[in-house]
């Protein structure tokens, strides 16, 4: 068994080597093999459930005619018609059929499906077929009480529909009590290969031809994925087992597609990996890069055919020694075991969704201070800023620091050893509206500050000090910036500074990026009720995908992968105050922001990354920019990004665009936000051939002959005319001979065209959260 956190390694057992083993009177054939692999030092084993004899009467009923000739088109022998219909009809297994019988058996096996069903095969027949067989397999491993269940590729992408409705019906008949968890072997790219010698029936070649160029080959297989979870609803049942069985591009985003699905398997045969210079095995750079990361997700690696001699040193245990220095030598891992790291602050709550603060309507527990006072870098961060705004005041003058928000007193005693650094003359006011909290700094005050620190109890917004302030320290900053009220607070306590005084922070920047996360999708969906749909989450993020890439995509005229929403600056001294030196209306506090996203890579959007940065004085600040917080506050762990979510599933294919309207929006009683999105595919990436006489367009946008059918009729109860597609001479002659032209013209018209840079809208998003009806927070 594995030990500690160790991820398991699985053996894996294909049928031809199952009988290698013999039943004794002690074991039966699969407790064998699992004894076999734990002396090998393996954790699991991964074995097929059935047996040739299976397959060998699956073909006999489903396949075979009285010629004795395999054709599932032919006629077939009456005998083995009505054998193969009590079949279809319910009938279950031989013992002879299926490698396991007992309960203890299935213990530490992951079970196979037969390679051999075709769910997405050319022919209907086989394809119906295949699907009884699947049910009977899944339903039998259901009754076994096999926890993982691994389906076999889907190698026909014109059929890849027909493979997800099969699936999701194996759901629905193992019933809702069944735990069996269902996994689907998909390779990164390439599906051809994976077409099994004892594939029945043949898939024309437009079916199997994705070799026309690499960036289809990449997404072909994650195309089929995401059609076979969107037509089983994101079950939580279904998962991945990735199989690096060929080589992987060296495409970046290809490969971080797959780290924002639920891959809880790995198949890594001994032909994967080449000889270095001594003869051992070992994987190429990016197989390695690849594999170190997805590791944080401790999926099970599955290795298969160690024990054949690929490679002439190092023997059978040489592959699973090199997947746990692969395992130990993981950034990710390492970052989770040291101490001070993001990572480690944060095990467990990867990809878990916590709603945001509402610390004007809340008065936090003296635990959630707790938990934010472990952060030394964001306290750090705000003791040097206050040094460096006091080292630039002149050294004879008295300083007047208020600190709004005050909480336990971490910024208050950051605030003192600012003072003694800097060898200024300067007094605090530490002013905190939680009763609970203002205990605590009673304390503090008598115990460690003396009268350096005057505290103060109200509310910030409407309390008042004895004294203007030349600076002004508050710790108001959300996930978004301003997502915890931040301006709203600050604009009631601009009242305390003197007209030179200065607020720390000076400004903070919202940021925002496109985000698939299957793992967040299901989380969201997990309600009925739509409002976890239009509520923003905090999260600190793991298997998810930015989905947006650099530079200005085919057009142009897009932006970075993660772009600026919006900006707020402290002190405003542009607001009309009234007699109190408040705001008369929040309107200065509303903002909007339209984003335009290049997507480089065909993905599914689930919602979208929030991030912030602050000034805090000078060139002190924080951030949890992805690309710049190591920069600027390298280790901080105070804030987990924040995650915008959608009701449903946006599709985007490769080079296309995403515009994104994002609004902050605020009434008397309450802020909230608001967000919608429209996708878009430049004219100049879409090559649309015109579809002529005799011929379709292939998968592959390729032309290749079809019957006459293939183009539908018109029908007599449409107007042809108004049709659009069909030329007006389309009908104009009814013979027999005659053959319709598919005339496919882009829109010209001017709301739709930018010259020869336009676009087409092919897709958009629901408004989430209008007027805030499920998501707000109060002032």
């Amino acid at each position: 068994m594995s030990s500690g956190t160790q991820i398991p390694i699985a053996l894996h057992v294909p049928p031809s080597q199952l009988e290698q083993f013999q039943a004794t009177s002690e074991l039966s054939i699969a407790q064998a093999v699992v004894q076999d692999a734990y002396e090998r030092k393996y954790d699991v084993v991964c074995m097929p459930l059935t047996t040739e004899a299976w397959k060998t009467r699956w073909q006999e009923m489903c396949l075979t005619t009285s010629s004795g000739v395999e054709s599932p088109v032919a006629r077939r022998d009456a005998k083995l018609e009505e054998r193969a219909e009590r079949w279809r009809a319910g009938e279950g297994f031989r013992r002879d059929e299926v490698t396991i019988t007992k309960l203890d058996e299935a213990e530490n096996v992951i079970a196979m499906a037969s390679d051999w069903i075709e769910l997405d095969s050319p022919d209907e027949g086989v394809r119906f077929d295949s699907e009884v067989a699947l049910r009977q397999e899944i339903s039998y491993a259901a009754y076994l009480n096999v926890h993982t269940f691994i389906l076999p590729t889907p190698r026909n992408r014109a059929h890849a529909p027909d493979y997800a409705r099969a699936v999701n019906a194996a759901f629905a008949a193992c019933g809702p009590h069944s735990f069996v968890q269902v996994s689907i072997r998909i390779p990164i790219f390439d599906p051809t290969a994976f077409r099994s010698s004892s594939s029945f029936v043949h898939a024309p070649p437009t079916t199997q031809s994705v070799h026309g160029s690499p960036s289809s080959d990449f997404s072909v297989t994650w195309e089929m994925w995401d059609i076979i979870r969107t037509a089983c609803a994101y079950s939580t049942r279904l998962s991945i087992t990735l199989d690096l069985t060929p080589p992987l591009p060296a495409t970046l985003g290809v490969l971080q597609r797959w780290a924002a699905e639920p891959t809880r398997h790995i198949f890594l045969p001994a032909s994967t990996f080449i000889p270095n210079a001594k003869g051992y095995p070992v994987l190429t750079k990016a197989t390695q890069a690849f594999l170190r990361d997805i590791i944080k997700y401790r999926p099970t690696i599955i290795l298969s055919n160690t024990a054949a001699g690929v490679h002439t040193n190092g023997g059978e245990s040489a592959y699973s020694q090199y997947v746990r220095h692969l395992e130990k030598t993981s950034p990710a891992l390492q970052a989770m075991e040291t101490p001070g790291t993001l990572e480690n602050f944060a095990k467990g709550y990867m990809d878990y969704l916590q709603a945001p603060l509402q610390p004007l309507m809340d008065n936090l527990q003296s635990m959630t201070y707790e938990v934010f006072e472990k952060d030394p870098v964001k306290y750090y961060q705000y003791e040097e800023a206050v040094f460096r705004a006091l080292s630039d005041r002149q050294p004879d003058s008295r300083t007047v620091i208020c600190v709004a928000g005050a909480g336990r007193g971490p910024l208050v005693a950051g605030c003192l050893r600012a003072i003694e650094r800097s060898s200024r003359n300067a007094v605090v006011y530490a002013v905190e509206k939680n009763v609970n909290a203002f205990v605590t700094l009673q304390e503090r005050r008598d115990a460690e500050w003396g009268p350096l620190v005057t505290i103060v109890y109200g509310d910030m917004r409407t309390v008042e000090l004895p004294e203007k302030a030349d600076i002004l320290v508050t710790e108001l900053l959300g996930s978004f910036g301003d997502n915890e009220l931040s301006p709203e607070c600050l604009d009631g306590a601009m009242r305390f500074l003197k007209p030179d005084g200065i607020s720390i922070p000076a400004s903070y920047t919202a940021h925002l990026a496109p985000l698939s996360s299957s793992k967040l999708f299901m989380e969201v969906q997990s309600s009925p009720d739509q409002k976890f749909a239009e509520t923003p989450y905090v999260v600190l993020f793991q298997a998810v995908n930015v989905l947006s890439g650099d530079g200005g995509g085919v057009r142009g005229k897009c932006g970075g992968r993660v772009q600026e929403c919006w900006e707020f600056e402290h002190p405003r001294r542009d607001i009309p105050l009234d007699s109190q030196g408040l705001p008369y209306s929040n309107a200065h506090n509303t903002r909007s922001a339209t984003l335009n996203f290049h997507i480089p890579h065909a993905g599914v959007l689930h919602g979208f990354a929030g991030y912030f940065e602050a000034v805090l004085y000078a060139d002190v600040g924080l951030s949890i920019h992805p690309d710049r917080k190591e920069h600027i506050s390298p280790n901080m762990f105070s804030w987990f990004p924040i995650f915008f979510p959608l009701r449903d599933p946006l599709y985007l294919p490769a080079n296309s665009e995403l515009q994104v309207f994002l609004w902050r929006l605020t009434d008397k009683r309450k802020v909230w936000y608001e967000w919608f999105a429209e996708a878009f595919l430049p004219k100049s990436a879409i090559a649309i051939p015109v579809v002529s006489a005799g011929g379709s367009l292939s998968s592959n946008g390729l032309m290749s002959p079809t019957p006459m059918s293939a183009i539908p009729a018109p029908s007599p109860l449409l107007d042809a005319p108004a049709l659009g597609l069909w030329s007006s001479s389309a009908f104009a002659d009814r013979s027999a001979n005659a053959t319709p032209r598919l005339q496919v013209e882009l829109s010209t018209s001017p709301e739709n065209d930018e010259g020869e840079n336009g676009r087409i809208k092919i897709g958009q998003t629901t408004l989430h959260n209008p007027s805030g009806r499920s998501s707000w927070i109060g002032l």
